[in-house]
């Protein structure tokens, strides 16, 4: 199954978020894996399941980890940014996963 990561700070908001994309993506018939893991994990993430990402997206907690992750995730030829903070913010799943499969198109 694709996946889509978001990477971290806490974790807290960002599983409101990863509820409503998975919700989102449900309604709309696409099999995807969507989670979060603490940013200091996506080394292991990548290594264990690379081939099945289809995007990494960055909280806005650790936006200015962009570039370093960036180096990481161009490896596996993975689309990384960082999450739109208004949609993060208002916790607009459907919005996060479009920027998540606009990276992918």
């Amino acid at each position: 199954m694709k996946r889509i990561v978001l990477c971290c700070s806490a974790g807290m908001s960002t599983s409101l978020v990863v509820t409503k994309m998975a919700k989102t993506a449900a309604e709309r018939g696409l099999e995807l894996n969507i989670y979060a893991i603490p940013e200091q994990s996506l080394r292991d993430e990548l290594d264990l399941h690379g081939r099945d990402i289809q995007a990494v997206l960055l909280g806005p907690q650790v936006r200015f980890k962009l570039a370093e992750n960036k180096k990481l995730t161009d490896a596996y030829e993975i689309p990384i940014a960082v999450i739109d903070s208004v949609a993060y913010g208002t916790l607009n799943g459907a919005k996060v996963l479009d920027q998540a499969l606009s990276l992918v198109i």
